[in-house]
């Protein structure tokens, strides 16, 4: 069963019961809240994920609460919890689904050492996986955001599960976090594009989610092999340039937007060392994602723009 075949009664019932097992493969939330408004945003953003029987082991028992605030004339907060325990500074409920995607990249940074994680969005075609590590702010997300609106494959927009045993990246296609002006720019270059109410004014700014394509969402169990390391930066009314990348600097751009890098060592070093050898390494600085798409397409041809 998906999260689109629940009546929005159903949805919200579960979320209070503390019933809704999602399925974010290779994990799986546990999820519990009484503010109406996130069975909505789950609704839509969510859609085409499975839900899983209420019996299923889950990695993450997750409940974002509305409460009453300790003092009187402030208004209700959202608060994250995670196995009963609160976490990170309180919300406002507007708010909440914004709140629920952050916590839940946490939970994944904060325990699944298993993979080599790292701050970067991943993309797939052919096989092929095209890999963003980069600071907030260079226009991963955004470039992450356009190239699927196009038909490349969503792994992920924040965190690539790099499988050190294999050499192979995994992805949740979880929905891609769009902040400030990268929204409005997506919806001008993808009309078609679903996407949450934008949220002011939170820690990040104006916020909105942009729902993963259902063919992401479906071959989520397909990893990829790790082809190109980009390092794109946004640069306003810059020409399209795809220019080599050195290896080394690529190296210390992955090991530097690793979450967990420090934990596994030697392994992790040539782990690091072992993609970079595979993969094709490049700086993308780009303006307009009309280019972007052209220069992609070159870069998967076997060219570079």
């Amino acid at each position: 069963m998906k999260i689109s075949e629940l009546t929005q009664a159903e949805l919200s019932g579960a979320l209070r019961r503390g019933s809704l097992l999602l399925d974010l493969h290779p994990f799986v939330a546990r999820l519990k809240s009484n503010l109406p408004t996130l069975a909505h945003d789950l609704a839509l953003m969510y859609a085409d994920f499975p839900v899983l029987p209420p019996d299923t082991f889950a990695d993450f028992h997750v409940e974002i609460a509305r409460e009453a605030p300790l003092r009187s004339g402030f208004k209700p907060e959202a608060v994250f919890y995670l196995d009963g325990r609160p976490f990170f500074i309180p919300l406002s409920p507007g708010q909440a689904f914004a709140g629920l995607e952050w916590g839940l990249n946490w939970c994944v940074t904060s325990t699944s050492h298993q993979y080599l994680i790292f701050h970067a969005a991943v993309i797939e075609k052919d096989g092929k996986a095209a890999v963003f590590p980069a600071p907030p702010g260079s226009g991963k997300s955004t470039l992450c955001a356009g190239l699927v609106m196009k038909g490349w494959r969503l792994l992920s927009d924040e965190l690539a599960l790099y499988d050190i045993d294999n050499g192979l990246i995994y992805g949740m296609a979880r929905p891609i976090n769009l902040k400030n002006r990268s929204i409005d720019v997506i919806r001008t270059f993808a009309p078609d594009a679903c996407l949450t109410v934008p949220v002011p004014n939170t820690s990040k700014g104006t916020v909105a989610l942009v729902r993963p394509p259902v063919e992401s969402v479906l071959r989520v169990r397909e990893p990829a092999r790790p082809h190109w390391v980009v390092l794109p930066k946004y640069q306003r009314d810059a020409a399209p340039v795809m220019a080599p990348h050195s290896r080394a600097q690529s190296f210390m751009l992955l090991a530097e937007q690793s979450f967990n890098y420090h934990l596994h060592g030697r392994r992790g070093f040539d782990a690091i060392g072992q993609l970079i050898d595979q993969a094709g390494c490049f700086q993308f600085t780009y303006s307009r994602l009309e280019d972007a798409e052209r220069a992609f397409e070159a870069l998967r041809q076997g060219g570079a723009a």
